[in-house]
């Protein structure tokens, strides 16, 4: 079982890392992107490689049954996670604001 849980969590980075990639497809659409919005998707990267650094030392406490430290290793990696989701859709809000903002402007032109 313990095996089956990790597999999802180092599958849920993989996962995370081609949202990442898929969103950074998007951007490169658009005309405009504001370099903020493009460095704060930089930073996922070294999130991602801190969760999986995170995930590598759970597997080692899981072995020893250190529940302690496996706790607050969850903790950790799931609040990394909760950041990068609860940026992502800031970032998605203030886009689609300033599309919306700007696609009022030609039509009033």
């Amino acid at each position: 079982m313990q095996d089956t849980i990790l597999q999802k969590l180092f599958s849920s980075f993989t996962d995370l890392e081609r949202a990442i990639e898929s969103a950074r497809g998007t951007l490169a659409k658009k005309e405009y992107v504001p370099q903020e919005i493009l460095e704060r998707l930089q930073s996922y990267d070294g999130i991602l490689i801190k969760q999986r650094t995170l995930a590598n030392d759970l597997c080692q406490h899981l072995n020893r049954g250190n529940w302690d430290e496996v706790s607050r290793h969850v903790s950790l990696i799931n609040g990394l996670s909760a950041m990068i989701r609860d940026d992502a859709r800031a970032i998605l809000t203030s886009l689609s604001t300033s599309t919306s903002k700007e696609a009022a402007k030609e039509m009033m032109v």
